[in-house]
């Protein structure tokens, strides 16, 4: 279970969302090996006043949390950010202009299809 939210300039984000949505997905089912099924992202497109551009960032700024269960090695992760710095490019993105973190969450703390989640049988793997 992995679950994206992606914020962004609405002057910017709407005219990439589905190329980004794409390559997110890409990503996800490349490297963290998600069924291809798997696709949950949401998008915030926000005004300059409500997010704001650091120093150094231009109005491409994205941030990108990534909410899924705890346990993929860390070397995944890196090469999930790597996938993710290396993808976005295409849509002229610079490495400034991307910001990722992934919050990782035992499984007991989601609920999925009426069960908690460490009571569901997965048809993927979460320990890649």
């Amino acid at each position: 279970m992995a679950q994206f939210k992606v914020y962004g300039r609405d002057t910017f984000l709407p005219g990439v969302r589905q190329p980004l949505s794409d390559l997110l997905h890409a990503a996800a089912v490349d490297v963290f090996e998600l069924p291809p099924t798997k696709r949950f992202h949401r998008f915030f497109p926000m005004s300059a006043h409500d997010f704001p551009t650091p120093d150094g960032r231009t109005e491409r700024y994205l941030v990108i949390e990534v909410l899924m269960f705890e346990g993929r090695a860390i070397e995944t992760k890196k090469a999930f950010y790597a996938r993710l710095y290396r993808d976005i490019a295409t849509l002229g993105v610079e490495p400034a202009d991307l910001e990722l973190t992934i919050l990782e969450t035992p499984r007991h703390d989601w609920a999925i299809r009426g069960l908690p989640g460490d009571e569901l049988a997965l048809p993927y793997r979460v320990d890649v």
